[in-house]
């Protein structure tokens, strides 16, 4: 399992790191050099706060980085008054440009972590379909930085189910942020969202209920049925699917009218999923032999264009 983790540990923990060590500890040598690197510490950290996937690693690591980003600023700024406000020789004057990139391409990541809080056309409406608990976006946003949904936006391999391309993913977390009782448990029961019950986030007509498929052990994934058990509803003009349920927990069937509310079944950790989670999307309508496959849409959920880290408070 920790393979899944090698990434974010890189990127979520050891560049912060690294960058807040540099600032507070390096050796600048004018004040220019040292802003820089302030810039480029302050951006990266604020890009990796919103775009970073915190799940496994603990979702207050970015409110600890902003105090120590603080304390590295009150550490190094005596220090910083008694250096040169430019560089004056050429490796000095060198440093300065790399940092001066470094900042730029901070500032751009940031940027464009900031533009996936933009819906990419018209949402379709909806309820939030979970209650009785905090629940945390794990994948949501209009680019692929922090929705990983969109890899399949394009290309003709994914045509069968570009339909998700603008999905929700959603997880339970508990009052300390965190979302299972361990650091990777194999057990889906050890996951607070297991067995959550799912509403109708909708009033409409059941397409396809589907059920029967196993709950895996984390964090092994069915690729060849990849909502697994999951239900389609049609509401509209869009088609709403909701995946991923606990195997016998579908409540509904072909051909029933729903209204909004309406149980449909409970979270579970079955298909394409590396751990218990609810995955929600809207679409055009698919096909038979492509159910998935529709014009993908983005929704909001009570009124709410839902990006990664975001956060849903509902009572039960």
């Amino acid at each position: 399992m920790l393979e899944l983790l090698a990434i974010p540990l890189v990127l979520q923990v050891v560049l912060p790191v690294a960058l807040l060590l540099w600032l507070a500890l390096g050796s600048h040598s004018s004040r220019a050099a040292w802003l820089l690197v302030a810039t480029l510490t302050a951006s990266y950290l604020a890009a990796v706060a919103a775009g970073g996937l915190w799940l496994a690693l603990p979702t207050f690591l970015p409110a600890v980085y902003a105090l120590l980003f603080v304390a590295a600023l009150v550490l190094m700024r005596p220090r910083a008054r008694g250096r040169p406000a430019w560089p004056r020789s050429t490796r000095e004057k060198t440093g300065v440009v790399l940092r001066a990139a470094g900042a730029v391409v901070a500032a751009v990541l940031l940027a464009h972590v900031q533009s996936g809080r933009r819906p990419p056309g018209d949402a379709v409406p909806l309820a939030f379909p979970l209650r009785g608990g905090t629940y945390l976006v794990a994948n949501g946003g209009s680019v692929a930085l922090v929705n990983a949904h969109l890899a399949t936006l394009d290309g003709a391999r994914f045509r069968a189910y570009r339909g998700q391309s603008y999905g929700v993913d959603l997880v339970r977390v508990d009052g300390r942020g965190l979302r299972a009782r361990g650091f990777l448990p194999r057990d889906p029961a050890a996951y607070a969202i297991f067995g959550d019950s799912v509403i109708a986030p909708c009033a409409g007509q059941v397409v396809t209920a589907v059920d029967g498929y196993p709950d895996m052990p984390v964090p092994q994934a069915d690729r060849r049925q990849l909502a697994g058990n999951h239900v389609i509803l049609a509401c509209g003009e869009a088609w709403v699917v909701l995946g991923h349920f606990q195997r016998g927990s579908v409540c509904v069937h072909a051909g029933d009218r729903v209204a909004a509310g309406h149980p449909l079944g409970r979270v579970g950790n079955s298909g394409n999923t590396n751990e218990p989670h609810l995955h929600v999307h809207a679409q055009r309508p698919g096909t038979r032999a492509a159910p998935l496959g529709g014009e993908p849409l983005p929704v909001r959920f009570d009124g709410r264009y839902l990006v990664r880290n975001a956060r849903v408070a509902h009572a039960g």
